[in-house]
């Protein structure tokens, strides 16, 4: 950094000592001022004269005035320009203490508003103006007359350009801030979006598969002694279940890979058409499920597809969990205009605590709920009249939401 700049910074840091450092400079450009004469005895020729002693006082006092321009521009501006009629009024020779209003009416422009400009300005340049051609010696048409009104035109002037500038450059400054704001704030909702899917698809699988795992061994131990065979078929089922949630563990982990990563799964997400297979992996571990379906054909966006099997498979394990030993469960699909019904019944007795009931703070009906309103899709779940369970989920097949999702899955 150069010694040009390090000043400058020290500067602006200290406003205060900038501000006496211009009124010290004013204050010597209107003493350097007050010694010449422009009108000599042979015309426009420079001349050494000398003010008097109350011109030089009312430099010194507009001078100093101007160090408190920043804090009170407009009372600055008031006391600069009364020195400033005095003068114009009273001395014969005229010395340049309009300058320091000049100064101050720029301070002014540039530090207050447009409409404040004009008035304020249009004020001050009448006063000093009208003063300078009706009082003194010289004809009202003068140079310096003429020169106060020009120099208060275009300190005003200029105030308000600087003005505009400072504005401008602080709305960009801002909306860029913004703008960086609102993506760092985009990049965490997406983050945290992802999160939640994430763990709402492991939990999804490790609950669905952990749960026939469950079942399936406790078949097991039961007749193992009495009867092997069906022991041995139970822990075949325990074995299947085990590898389909390893498998679809892996693939669901797998999406956290580089797209470029080789081992990256090329299996596409569960959907409705794996329904039957889903409802066999129930049906071996010894819940009764019944599918109907109306929608056969249909081609559902992949994120419709794969929320109405997470739904399903939620539910189900649900029914599996807690409706109790002979409860049965009914599947249907309908599509139904614009939208696709999914209904899961079941006649359980409700035996086992329910899954927000269990004391762990089950997550399976909000990971449901929440899988369903971020499609714009509506959800109900509630006991049945005379028994059981029964969850209703309606899924919009084609709307901004859907899209939007479908193609982030």
């Amino acid at each position: 950094m150069s010694t040009l700049e390090r000043t400058r910074d020290g500067l602006r840091a200290h406003p205060l000592a900038l501000d006496a450092a211009l009124a010290f400079g004013v204050l010597l450009c209107m003493v350097v001022g007050s010694f010449v004469d422009p009108h000599g005895q042979d015309g426009p020729t420079w001349g050494a004269r000398t003010p008097a002693a109350p011109s030089l006082t009312l430099l010194v006092l507009s001078a100093a005035v101007l160090v408190f321009r920043r804090r009170r521009p407009v009372t600055v501006l008031a006391v600069t320009a009364a020195l400033s009629l005095v003068e114009l009024v009273t001395a014969d020779p005229r010395v340049p203490v309009a300058m320091s209003a000049v100064v101050a009416l720029y301070t002014v422009a540039a530090t207050t508003d447009r409409p404040t400009t004009w008035r304020v300005g249009l004020l001050t340049m009448t006063a000093l103006t009208g003063a300078a051609m009706l009082a003194g010696t010289v004809p009202w048409y003068a140079q310096e007359n003429l020169g106060i009104f020009a120099w208060t035109g275009m300190a005003a002037a200029a105030g308000d350009a600087v003005r505009s500038r400072r504005a401008f450059v602080h709305a960009i400054r801002e909306r860029a801030e913004r703008a960086e704001r609102t993506r760092e704030e985009e990049a965490r909702r997406r983050v945290a979006e992802e999160r939640l899917r994430i763990a709402r698809d492991l939990h999804d699988v490790v609950a669905h598969h952990i749960a026939l795992v469950n079942v399936q061994a406790g078949v097991a131990a039961h007749v193992m002694d009495r009867r092997p065979d069906q022991a041995k078929e139970a822990l075949a089922h325990v074995r299947e279940a085990s590898r389909s949630a390893l498998n679809e563990l892996r693939a669901t982990v797998g999406l956290l890979r580089q797209s470029g990563d080789p081992e990256a799964p090329t299996e596409p997400a569960p959907g409705l058409a794996r329904l039957d297979e889903l409802a066999d992996t129930f049906r071996n571990a010894g819940l009764p499920v019944e599918v109907a379906r109306t929608d056969h054909g249909t081609a559902l966006p992949a994120a419709v597809d794969l929320a109405a099997y997470r739904v399903i498979q939620e539910a189900l394990t649900n029914v599996q969990k807690h409706a109790g030993q002979r409860a049965k469960a009914e599947v249907s699909v309908v599509r139904v205009g614009p939208a696709v019904e999914i209904t899961i019944l079941d006649d359980g007795t409700g035996e086992d605590p329910g899954p927000e009931d269990d004391g762990h703070g089950g997550h399976g009906l909000l990971g449901m709920r929440e899988r369903v309103t971020a499609l714009g899709g509506t959800l109900a779940v509630g006991p049945r009249y005379g028994g059981g369970f029964r969850v209703h989920a309606i899924l919009p097949v084609r709307n901004r939401a859907t899209t939007t999702a479908g193609e982030t899955v």
